[in-house]
């Protein structure tokens, strides 16, 4: 499934060519695809292993952080677990990206047949957060790529949202109410730019990054979206979630009025861009996109 320009082609065999040149002692380990997300690509190596590959050598810069932070982040995480790197893949043959080989580690992504105990999700997810969101940033700084446009504020990234509602009313049909989502989004906007001090931020706390065992938040994983900034994107995937789960997060986290505006202005922007965009392209995921901003309407409407 190719979703960008210029992706880099990823087989069974281009893995194991890689896995030849650089770390042949995993080379005749069983391989198996392990899903792939907008920007990377997973193959299980064996039973303890999983590779992870850029889709494109943009996408590359974000595996080149990970395998700077998640080093040194992981002794400080202690509430779940996060990816332990344990090979740092480089440009190889046909492969123009860097790539990374991670510690697999088991568990069920989030969902209704893995969480038994909604409420308890949502303070998990939040004591996760507030974690992170305290650690110190060790020398780190919002520059770079570590500079992701979720840590910033919502203005510079308006214009592009204005583009994609239009591009929405053009191939939505009527099934979301646009225009309670485009008032909610300029609400959001029109708050006052947060403060506080920039933190560590994961970037895409969506289901698909949250590991359960036992129902309960086991694991966090797909640093890409790693930066330095302000923590109200940070929130918006709480739309991702349940009520239940959403309302233990909020009152966990003890978040303002006006975060919380901001994340859901955040969690509107985020989808609205992904329809247009993925539209032909990954179904699976316009589909996540149309059911956060129909959370956010019932969210509101409930309000």
């Amino acid at each position: 499934m190719t979703l960008h320009d210029h992706e880099i082609p990823v087989d069974a065999p281009f893995v194991r060519s890689l896995l030849a040149a650089q770390c042949p002692q995993w080379a005749g380990l069983p391989l198996s695809p392990a899903g792939a997300g907008t920007d990377n690509t997973m193959y299980r190596l064996g039973g303890e292993l999983v590779v992870r590959l850029p889709r494109t050598v943009e996408h590359g810069d974000s595996v080149r952080k990970e395998q700077t932070w998640l080093p040194r982040l992981a002794p400080l995480l202690r509430s779940v677990r996060i990816p332990e790197l344990v090979h740092a893949g480089v440009p190889e043959g046909a492969c123009p990206a860097v790539w990374s080989v991670h510690r697999w580690i088991d568990g069920d992504t989030v969902g209704p047949d893995t969480v038994r105990d909604w409420p308890a999700l949502g303070a998990d997810l939040a004591a996760f957060v507030r974690e992170l969101h305290g650690t110190g940033l060790m020398g780190a700084e919002r520059t770079g790529d570590l500079a992701g446009y979720r840590g910033g504020d919502l203005e510079p990234f308006a214009p592009r949202v204005d583009q994609a509602f239009a591009a929405l009313r053009a191939v939505d049909g009527g099934g979301l109410d646009i225009d309670t989502l485009e008032r909610l989004w300029r609400a959001g906007l029109a708050l006052p730019r947060a403060g506080g001090p920039r933190g560590w931020l994961h970037g895409d706390l969506k289901p698909g990054n949250l590991l359960v065992r036992d129902g309960r938040l086991h694991a966090v994983i797909d640093f890409g979206g790693l930066s330095v900034g302000l923590p109200d994107a940070e929130h918006a995937a709480v739309w991702d979630l349940p009520p239940q789960a959403r309302q233990a997060y909020w009152d966990a986290a003890d978040l303002s009025d006006a975060t919380w505006s901001r994340a859901r202005a955040w969690a509107i922007a985020v989808a609205v861009n992904g329809i247009p965009y993925y539209l032909r392209t990954y179904p699976a995921f316009v589909a996540e996109c149309r059911a956060r901003l129909a959370a956010v309407l019932a969210d509101a409407a409930g309000r």
